[in-house]
């Protein structure tokens, strides 16, 4: 069994900042990529930002230059730091990552949290 567990999600008013926390748990062998995806009312889920295991990162357009993504690979964790955010932030926030469990014949798959509300008031 595999969960990845969210937290720090909230309202802030827009210029404001917020920390997002992803901890993945369970019978892992081995984290590939993590990555926060966000999904806004009567949109689809878009890509945030992502961080690969040799530490790489990649983000949207809209967040570069506002947003960081880290990694603690002792934690399993992975972090969305969030500054100046903007009204258009609002969405859920998913946390994504690429596992590979201890299971004999096991192969690496995506596993999301289950999200967590972030509100950017104007």
């Amino acid at each position: 069994q595999v969960q990845l567990v969210e937290s720090g999600g909230g309202l802030v008013q827009a210029g404001g900042s917020l920390r997002l926390s992803c901890a993945a748990s369970g019978s892992i062998r081995r984290i590939n990529a993590m990555g926060w995806y966000r999904q806004a009312p009567g949109k689809q889920r878009e890509l945030v930002a992502t961080i690969t295991s040799g530490g790489s990162t990649n983000y949207a357009d809209s967040v570069k230059g506002r947003f960081t993504i880290s990694r603690d690979f002792a934690k399993n964790t992975v972090y969305l730091q969030m500054n100046s955010l903007k009204p258009e932030d609002t969405a859920v926030y998913y946390c994504n990552a690429d596992i590979l469990k201890w299971a004999m014949g096991a192969v690496p798959r995506d596993y999301w949290g289950q999200g967590t509300q972030v509100t950017v008031s104007s």
